[in-house]
C-alpha cells in the first residue's frame, strides 16, 4: 500500500467520523473547511442540507487571499453551513464536472444541487449575503 493510499483512507475515515457527527446531534460541530477529494466530494455534499465548496490550488494568489474568509465563514455558520475546500489541481475529476474554468470558485449546494456561484475573490460581505439568502 503506497503512502498516498494510506493517506486516502486516513481521509476518508475521518470524513465518515465528520459526516456522521453532523447525522447524530452533539456537541461536535465542523467550524472549518474540510479537504475534500475526488472520492469524498460527492458524499460530503450529499450529506448535508447547505454546502459550500471553494475550488482552489495552491499557485493561485486569489485563493490564498479568500481562504481566511471561508474560515471565518465556517466558524461563523457552524452547524447551519458546511464548508469544503476542493483542490483542483488534484481533483481535476469533480472540477471538470462543474466546469470550473477560474478560481477561487465556490460553489453553494442545497440538497445536493447546484443553487449558486461565485468566482473570483470577493469580500466577506458579498458570501454572507449569498449564504443568507439560501438559510
Amino acid at each position: 500500500m503506497s503512502l498516498d493510499d494510506e493517506l486516502e483512507k486516513i481521509k476518508m475515515r475521518k470524513l465518515k467520523e465528520l459526516m456522521s457527527a453532523s447525522k447524530n446531534p452533539s456537541p461536535y460541530v465542523v467550524a472549518e473547511p474540510v479537504e475534500l477529494t475526488d472520492q469524498s466530494f460527492d458524499e460530503f455534499v450529499g450529506s448535508h442540507d447547505f454546502v459550500v465548496v471553494d475550488f482552489w490550488a495552491e499557485w493561485c494568489a486569489p485563493c490564498r487571499a479568500i481562504a481566511p474568509v471561508v474560515k471565518e465563514l465556517a466558524k461563523q455558520y457552524a452547524g447551519r453551513v458546511y464548508f469544503g475546500k476542493l483542490n483542483v489541481d488534484e481533483n481535476p475529476r469533480t472540477a471538470s464536472a462543474f466546469g470550473i474554468m477560474g478560481i477561487p470558485t465556490l460553489l453553494f449546494f442545497k440538497n445536493g444541487r447546484v443553487v449558486d456561484m461565485v468566482v473570483g475573490a470577493v469580500p466577506k460581505r458579498v458570501l454572507e449575503a449569498r449564504i443568507n439568502q439560501y438559510l
